[in-house]
């Protein structure tokens, strides 16, 4: 049946406060939860995350001391969310099977938006960036059968392939070739909108994550890997953050901000397989209901217009986490030397990149090519979960 989440009304604000007990979710278990479940928890985590970020920067634009007060009070609920959902992940699992969950999510999350976009630019941007995280994916793997002597098919499942993408010493561009161009508020698919801030969120809580546990590690590789990568997912934010219409309003952007959660906690009640989470994403819809009435309200009242003209009618066909293997397969066959330049994407290295590769590599083996040598070495060979046949670029394929 199509949802509206506009015409629908959810929990009343002063009902949502919960108290420790509720608060005091149930982890899901590392050793059998479906690896799906764990990427959707990990996703609301970025949106929740993102929601509350949000919401502290427009408070700090805002001189009316009401409208702050409903601001906190809504973020205060969304910071209750935000603890529940990222409380699901267990305690036994350590940060290097965290980070290839993230990794995974930033997969098979980007891949299936990049399947549904129905916009050519957008939809190449997303191309582009999954072919990174996926390369992330191989790199983090070689790490942790390194340093914890386990295979990563403990946490991807089989879902995801792990092995090259285009190789993370390509990633470090110059910063002005990071910016894309955005998307027009009043001609682009409301999707789309949803589509952006919903990788923007994803990306920016891994590049949060990276900057933060990556000085935890003593193994010296571990440690410049995460520098390494979370260098990169700044320059992924920026990519998917300037797909964003500058020209939108605040009460705009926090409209999008609460349909977008709404979209989001709907379409994982739809596919969670686990009933306990399920139920979580459940009551986090109806409270995100309640969130996007109060966001309509203020919208109508400081832009003048009604949210129907911004907003989709229903929400669109539930994201889904799926295998996205073939779908990989020839983009790193048609795409793996992509590179930008300016606002676009070309295939030879230009003088701008070269530069900034030589200023940041100075001679030096980057940390990603050296987890993968350092791993052939202790392991006899590199890690690799190719389940569908050799690698699709014959000079990347593993000789054996």
């Amino acid at each position: 049946m199509p949802f509206n989440p506009l015409q629908e009304r959810g929990i009343p604000l002063d009902d949502q406060v919960r108290d420790w007990r509720e608060l005091n979710v149930t982890p899901i278990d590392p050793d059998h939860a479906d690896p799906y479940t764990r990427c959707r928890i990990i996703t609301m985590n970025g949106i929740e995350t993102e929601a509350i970020f949000f919401s502290h920067q427009l408070a700090r634009h805002c001189p009316d001391i009401e409208l702050k007060q409903q601001l906190a009070r809504v973020r205060y609920i969304e910071a209750q969310q935000q603890k529940a959902v990222n409380w699901l992940l267990p305690g036994a699992s350590s940060v290097l099977e965290t980070t290839i969950a993230y990794e995974q999510v930033a997969v098979d999350l980007t891949s299936w938006v990049a399947r549904m976009e129905p916009d050519p630019y957008l939809r190449q941007a997303y191309e582009f960036g999954v072919l990174e995280d996926f390369d992330h994916l191989y790199r983090y793997a070689n790490l942790y059968e390194m340093i914890e002597h386990r295979k990563a098919e403990k946490i991807v499942d089989n879902l995801t392939e792990v092995m090259p993408g285009r190789p993370t010493v390509r990633h470090h561009r110059h910063p002005m070739d990071n910016v894309r161009e955005p998307y027009d508020r009043n001609t682009t698919a409301p999707v789309s909108k949803l589509h952006a801030l919903t990788i923007m969120s994803a990306e920016q809580q891994t590049m949060n994550f990276y900057m933060n546990v990556g000085p935890m590690y003593m193994e010296p590789i571990a440690r410049r890997l995460y520098q390494e990568i979370g260098l990169i997912e700044e320059e992924h934010v920026t990519h998917y953050e300037s797909l964003v219409d500058p020209g939108e309003s605040w009460w705009e952007m926090l409209l999008n901000h609460e349909y977008n959660e709404c979209y989001l906690y709907h379409s994982f009640m739809e596919t969670e397989s686990d009933p306990k989470v399920k139920n979580i994403w459940e009551l986090h819809l109806n409270m995100e209901l309640e969130h996007l009435r109060l966001a309509a309200e203020l919208f109508k009242k400081h832009d003048g217009r009604d949210p129907e003209q911004v907003c989709a009618p229903e929400l669109p066909a539930p994201v889904t986490f799926e295998p996205n293997k073939g779908f990989i397969r020839d983009l790193i066959a048609t795409q793996i030397d992509y590179t930008t330049l300016g606002t676009g994407y070309v295939q030879e290295a230009h003088e701008r990149f070269e530069r900034m590769q030589a200023a940041l590599m100075n001679g030096d083996q980057p940390p990603s090519e050296r987890v993968i040598e350092d791993n052939r070495a202790r392991s006899g060979r590199e890690y690799r979960l190719e389940t569908e046949g050799e690698h699709p670029v014959p000079s990347l394929a593993l000789h054996r």
